[in-house]
């Protein structure tokens, strides 16, 4: 049994694999406290049958917070874990995307190799965490700020930094602004900063990871942004996971 866990800043995953088989997969919010979150999953592994404490565990540990994994054998940095994984769910060649709370990844890959890499600059405004933000304030979930979203018209959110976006917001709200523009203009502004970041380094098929690769709407504007097509699978969210324990 290979187990792979990925400390994320906003979610904690587990992915285990029998031989090359993907037999379960954990998600949990990381919270306050990595080493935490890491034993929750290691308590939700457990409920499966899977004990990644036990002294014969290979377990790989990646991510914002790799250094909490108190039950790891050892550490892989994201990058290279992420690409793993996506050569796991979707093959060796393509641009892979990954949204995460605290950054924004892009890799290009090339028979199973990361070939080249870029990050965001650890500004929330670009990720997850905005759209986290901005669904808290105004109420509603991050999949209802998509279904919003669909059903707005183009409301301009121009401030590159979270905390005066949410200014902006505040100050829309107050307006009267409709809530499916305020959303429309809050998702437009994370895909834009993420098409700008993958900029010219979008090569072959293009697909997305993390934990907003199941939100359609988020696909379909980025595919529009991009010109192409972006394809997901179910276990997108766990690539880095997937890729850790491959690292074994």
């Amino acid at each position: 049994m290979r187990i792979g866990i990925d400390i994320g800043s906003t979610a904690a995953k587990a992915a285990a694999l029998e031989g090359d088989e993907l037999v379960c997969t954990l998600v949990v919010p990381t919270g306050f406290n990595g080493v935490d979150a890491a034993m929750r999953l290691a308590d939700g592994l457990r409920a499966q049958g899977i004990d990644p404490t036990a002294c014969d565990a290979n377990v790989v540990a990646t991510g914002y917070g790799r250094i909490s994994v108190p039950y790891a054998g050892k550490t892989v940095t994201e990058i290279t874990c992420h690409g793993r994984g996506a050569t796991y769910l979707f093959g060796g060649n393509g641009t892979i995307i990954d949204v995460g709370g605290q950054d924004t990844k892009v890799i290009q890959l090339q028979d199973g190799k990361v070939k080249k890499f870029v990050m965001n600059d650890k500004c929330a405004a670009g990720t997850g965490k905005f759209l986290e933000v901005i669904a808290d304030r105004m109420g509603v979930t991050q999949e209802e700020l998509a279904t919003l979203a669909a059903a707005g018209e183009p409301t301009q959110i121009s401030s590159m930094c979270t905390v005066f976006a949410e200014s902006e917001v505040i100050s829309l709200i107050g307006k009267g602004e409709p809530r499916e523009n305020i959303a429309n203009g809050v998702i437009e502004s994370v895909i834009t900063k993420v098409a700008s970041l993958a900029g010219n380094l979008v090569q072959g098929d293009v697909f997305l990871t993390g934990g907003l690769c199941d939100n359609d709407y988020v696909l379909e504007r980025l595919s529009s942004h991009l010109g192409k097509p972006v394809c997901t699978d179910p276990n997108a969210r766990y690539a880095g996971a997937i890729g850790a324990a491959l690292s074994i």
